[in-house]
């Protein structure tokens, strides 16, 4: 056994083919060392600057608000939340209880609401590159339940990931949707990547199947970020202008077949559609403002003020001129932290040790 295995390693070296490969790859990984490549992120995020940090998509709500959050622990991090709203147009629920749980490894999140609906995620570190990611909710009514599996692996200067929706055998055959992305940095200022989509809804309906391209440039004060899919274009552009100002525009295309398709009535041309979006992000001392315009004739904007240190007030508005309709919501966010948790937060600042995996 151990001739058989001292023969095998003395082919693989003596390889001329296997040697080729080995010295193409040293090769090409000295030369990524030399450029100092740094990760580029994800595809998923590749314009996190301007749709995540800028806009309101992820702030904006309708309605009033009441949050109160009872931290326990920083290290591990524990803690348990009580949200209430009413006039939400976004249709959140009444009441919703929520809790998580965090250590450098695992992030354990669950929410339950007044209308029944459960969900969780569950995430857990195996190294420091490789993150793995579930989602599971679980709500009233025929084809509500959603499952979701996110694997991320973070190298030096490239990140690859796998995702799959809903993923089942259960019907004879494969079924879901599942998603592989890839995004390399090529030069300190450039990142280039693709991403792939295969989905089935059910055995008696054939697959489809979509390629996305992504680039993702950056500046000392600027990203700018294009993504080119079938039937749809996106780009983005983000920049500081100061320490406390950030501003961002997106522009959104969308092609699709003319009404009648070829040869109708109406012509065999693209309907093209499509919406530019500027925003604006200004951080005060104790507070934060956020305003937006579309193409669409809807300008928003998102005040968020401190006025205590434990306490947060949120006013959101929403004007669209072409529809004459207009949303206006307000939120308090309290925390109750005691004496031994702020030293717990304070010892955690100077920690070296990583976050949670969220």
């Amino acid at each position: 056994m151990a001739e058989e295995k001292v023969t095998t390693m003395g082919f693989l070296e003596g390889n001329v083919i296997m040697t080729s490969i080995r010295d193409t790859y040293l090769a090409l990984s000295e030369r990524r060392e030399a450029l100092g490549l740094s990760n580029p992120g994800t595809v998923d995020n590749v314009a996190r600057e301007v749709q995540k940090d800028v806009f309101l998509k992820n702030f904006m709500f309708t309605g009033l608000r009441a949050d109160l959050t009872k931290p326990f622990s920083v290290q591990p991090l524990f803690q348990v939340s009580h949200a209430f709203a009413m006039g939400s147009q976004e249709g959140l629920p009444p009441y919703t209880f929520a809790t998580l749980y965090g250590t450098p490894k695992v992030f354990l999140q669950g929410n339950v609401d007044s209308d029944g609906s459960l969900s969780g995620r569950a995430n857990y570190r195996w190294t420091n590159a490789l993150v793995t990611k579930t989602t599971t909710q679980i709500a009233p009514g025929i084809g509500q339940a959603m499952f979701d599996l996110h694997n991320d692996y973070t190298g030096k200067d490239f990140t690859a990931s796998i995702k799959a929706m809903n993923p089942s055998i259960l019907e004879g055959g494969l079924t879901g949707i599942y998603i592989a992305s890839y995004l390399q940095a090529v030069t300190p200022s450039l990142a280039l990547g693709l991403e792939t989509l295969w989905q089935r809804q059910a055995m008696n309906t054939g697959p489809d199947t979509a390629v996305s391209y992504v680039a993702k440039c950056k500046g000392n004060d600027w990203i700018a970020s294009a993504q080119i899919s079938p039937g749809a274009m996106n780009t983005s552009y983000w920049r500081r202008l100061t320490d406390k100002v950030e501003v961002g525009a997106d522009l959104n295309l969308q092609f699709q077949p003319g009404v009648g398709g070829r040869g109708g009535l109406m012509g065999s041309g693209l309907r093209k559609e499509g919406t530019t979006t500027l925003g604006a992000k200004y951080d005060f001392r104790q507070s934060t403002f956020r305003a937006q315009v579309d193409s669409t004739g809807r300008l928003s904007c998102l005040l968020e003020k401190r006025v205590l240190p434990f306490v947060q007030l949120s006013f959101a508005g929403e004007l669209d001129q072409f529809k004459q309709q207009a949303k206006v919501g307000l939120a308090v966010s309290v925390e109750a932290p005691n004496e031994e948790l702020m030293d717990q937060q304070e010892k955690a600042a100077t920690s070296t040790a990583p976050p949670p995996p969220f």
